[in-house]
Order: structure tokens, then sequence, then C-alpha cells
């Protein structure tokens, strides 16, 4: 019989505060003002995570995560923590695998149109009903033809498309206007020079490749470097919550394991909800509320806790909260909420010890064998093991080159799509030059005609859907959470 797996040290007070990893599921948060230690937090669950052989995806906001693929455990801070925890010292780098959507300081990151889909993708346009609307008009005749929306060109050819057939479409979808077009054209624009040309694309971004382990068996820790990425919120969070919503469509349920497959830290989350239309907010709960049934636990990170849903909330079962400010009216309300959402201990008052935790200390709270709160507890986060400092850019390129992944997603891949399709079919229903009018046989079809193409096109999509590299195709039933669609 295989040996238990051991609790997760989060924290040490008068008691030690562990993570029982067969709960480790049960979703997560970490809060607290700027500088009370939420990135040491971070840190120390993901090196606990992945000593017990659970994989991590965290997103890199501040630039300051890379040290855990080397050894620290010899900075003046961490020693004197470790010290006053009565914790012996010591350093060790964790296995890390770097992502960033430019190719720059990791392997490329990229996804397809289809799978981002187009509520998630009018999320990054900030489009507004009526132009998300036409914008799902599209993705449907592209599904109905069987043309495929890989990248950006894909998308831009598929809309000119639609504003040339508004005529047609108008009975069967409703109104397509050449002004929707034109704002959804002019936020693709936008959106390019963000790095959306970067981010859609292919070869699209496999999922087991976020799930592996080191020969020793310890976790792979994905790091997307996500500092420029910030320069584009809405941008951050749809891609974080594409990658929540693939997990959860691709995913077998296996209920409650001895460990997750997979803990996905989710940095900055206000991020997911700020001006979030219902229809999104209800996504983004159903997959919060659904996804541990697949093994994965979601961890948010933010400054406070009324930046998420009180249905979103109520669903994270493991709590660290770091110290908050009570200046304003939202801050008290702020601190009443933190307060209130832990089991009380009858040894302080939570929401008086919330403003006076100092740097690395937090209210704690964990589940207990039976997936109960335990009463929280004050207690200082113990030292983490990796490098506190960034990897020098040598270093992170050594990273990367010794990846598993090394050169799987380097070199782009442009395949025949929306883009190449239409431009043919445009192309086909050239008349031909007088002369070539004359020659030609009356009675003999035109090669290249628009039931030709689609039909040139649909086998096209029969093929393309056994292969791995044409999975992209299927949506319609099967398409994800979000109106994408799922690799295949």
């Amino acid at each position: 019989m295989a040996d238990p797996i051991p609790p997760l040290l989060v924290a040490r007070g008068k008691a030690d505060v562990e993570l029982l990893p067969r709960l480790a599921n049960r979703h997560g948060l970490v809060a607290g003002a700027t500088g009370t230690g939420k990135t040491v937090t971070l840190r120390v669950l993901a090196e606990g995570f992945s000593r017990i052989g659970v994989p991590v995806f965290m997103a890199d906001v501040k630039g300051d995560l890379s040290g855990l693929a080397r050894p620290g455990g010899d900075d003046p801070r961490v020693l004197a923590r470790a010290k006053e925890l009565g914790i012996e010292p010591g350093g060790e780098g964790f296995p890390t695998v770097f992502l960033d959507v430019w190719g720059e300081q990791g392997h490329p990151l990229r996804t397809t149109i289809s799978e981002m889909g187009p509520l998630l993708l009018g999320r990054i346009l900030g489009l507004n009903e009526t132009q998300a609307g036409v914008l799902q008009i599209a993705f449907r005749v592209a599904d109905e033809n069987g043309l495929l929306l890989l990248d950006l060109k894909d998308l831009r050819a598929m809309l000119q498309f639609v504003s040339e057939k508004a005529p047609e479409l108008r009975q069967k979808y409703g109104n397509v206007t050449s002004t929707s077009v034109g704002a959804i054209q002019r936020g693709l624009l936008t959106l390019e020079e963000q790095g959306g040309d970067r981010l859609f694309g292919e070869p699209a971004l496999e999922l087991p490749d976020l799930m592996r382990t080191d020969t020793s068996g310890r976790g792979v820790v994905t790091v997307l470097a996500a500092d420029r990425l910030m320069r584009s919120p809405a941008l951050y969070g749809a891609l974080l919550l594409w990658l929540l919503s693939e997990l959860f469509e691709e995913l077998p349920e296996v209920g409650d394991l001895e460990k997750p497959k997979l803990v996905f830290f989710f940095d900055e989350a206000h991020l997911l909800f700020d001006d979030a239309p219902p229809e999104l907010r209800e996504k983004i709960e159903q997959v919060v509320r659904l996804i541990r049934s697949k093994g994965v636990g979601v961890y948010f990170v933010t400054q406070n806790p009324l930046d998420l849903p009180e249905t979103v909330l109520g669903q994270l079962g493991n709590r660290v909260q770091h110290a908050l400010r009570a200046f304003t009216p939202r801050d008290q309300k702020a601190v009443k909420t933190a307060a209130d959402t832990f089991r009380p201990n009858p040894a302080f008052d939570a929401a008086e010890v919330i403003t006076q935790l100092g740097v690395g200390e937090a209210l704690v709270s964990t589940l207990d064998a039976k997936g109960t709160p335990q009463p929280v507890e004050r207690a200082f986060v113990v030292p983490p093991r990796s490098r506190l400092a960034p990897l020098s850019p040598e270093e992170r390129r050594q990273v990367i080159q010794g990846s598993p992944i090394s050169g799987k997603y380097e070199k782009a891949v442009d395949r025949e799509s929306a883009f190449e399709r239409l431009a043919q079919r445009a192309e086909a229903i050239q008349p031909p030059p007088a002369a070539a009018q004359k020659a030609e046989r009356p009675a003999r079809p035109q090669p290249g005609g628009a039931a030709d193409l689609l039909g040139k096109v649909a086998t096209s999509a029969v093929r393309a859907a056994g292969t791995q590299i044409g999975r992209e195709l299927i949506r319609g039933v099967l398409g994800s959470l979000f109106g994408g669609g799922r690799r295949r």
C-alpha cells in the first residue's frame, strides 16, 4: 500500500496550519494588501504542491517568480523567519516551464480564435451587445461552412464575408450592420497591437503540457510571464479564463483524488469580474463550481476579498488572508467580509487582527479531514525554499532550452483556414476574361463555384476532424462553455 501523501505545511503559529492534498481541489483564496506577503505565499504553496507531484500553473504578474527554478534558502529574511519558526533552512529548486505570449521570456503561448470563442473574444474587444451579436453570427457562419478560424486574419476575412452577405444572412440570423463590423475590425486592430497577432495561431497550447511531472515525480510549475500582458487586463483575464474552461472541457470527471491533477493560481483575480456582463459572470461561477470534480484546484489571488462575487467566495475552502487596511468605508467592509468568512477562533477577534498583521503574517484556515473549515489561526507563512531573486536572462534561457517542451511551440504554423478559403472563393467567382468566356463550353459548370467550394470545404472539414491538427473545427454541441471550439 502506498504511503499517504503528507499534508502541506502552510503556516506556523501556536499550531501548525496544514493543507490536506485530497482537499486541495476545494479551491482557495490568497488575499491581502500590497506588500503584505501574498507573492511569498504563492511561492510556498506552489513549492508544496510540486513537491508532492502536483503540477502548478501560475501567472507571474510582477516578474518575480522565476526564481522557483533555482535553490534559495540563503536570503537573510528567509533565514530569520526559518529560525523564528523553528524550521530547518534549506534550498530547493523546482522543475519550471516558462510561457510567454510574445515568446520572449518563455515558450510561445498560443490558442486559436475558434478555441477562444465569441464570448471571451467579445470581452477582450470590449464589444457592446449588438457588436457581440454580429461576432456570434460570424462564428456561426464559419461553423456552418466548415471555415477554420485560427488567427486574426481568418476572423477579419470572415467579418468581411458576413458584411458582404448581410442581406442574405438577415432573415436567418438578424441584422449585420457595417457599423458593427467596423467596430469589431477596429477592436481587432487594437488587439493586434497589444499582441493578439502572437496569441492567436498555431501550434496552439496542448493542455497535457500543463500537467507534467519530472523524472523524480515532482510537479512541473508552469509560469506564464504576465508583466507585459498585464498592460492589457481584459486580454490577461480572458486568456486565463480560457485555460480554465479548456481544462474543464477536456479533463474527465474524477471526483476527489488523493491529490489534485493540477492547481491553477489566478493572480489579479479582480480582472475576471471587473465590468463583466452577467452572462460571463455566470459562466465563471459555473466553471469554478464544477472544475473541482475534474481534479483541478483554483486559487484566486487578490488584494481585496470584495473583488470576488459571493457565489465564488463561498466556494473557496482554503484561505490565507494577509493584512488589510481600513482607511475607507469600503476598506472597512472588506475587513468585515474577510473576517466573517472564517470559522471564528475564540482566542481573538479576526476583524481586529486583520488590520494588525505584519508582513508574512496571515489569518489562515484550511479544511479538515471531513471537509469542514477549521477555526482560523493567526500564523506566519513558512519561508520558501526556492530563490527569491528572479533569474537572470541567461539563467532563464538555460531553463527554456532544457524544458520538456523546448522546440514544440517555437515555430508558428499557418495552415489553410478561413482566410485562404475565402480568398479562393472570391477568386473563383470572378468573371473570366471575354476570350475565355467564348472558349468555354456552356453545358460544363464553372469549377470552383460557390457550391463546389463549399463541397470541398466540407470534405476538408471531415478529413481535418479526424486529425489532431484539425480538431479546432468541431464546435456546435461540443463547443466550449464560452462558445469556443475544443481541440481534438
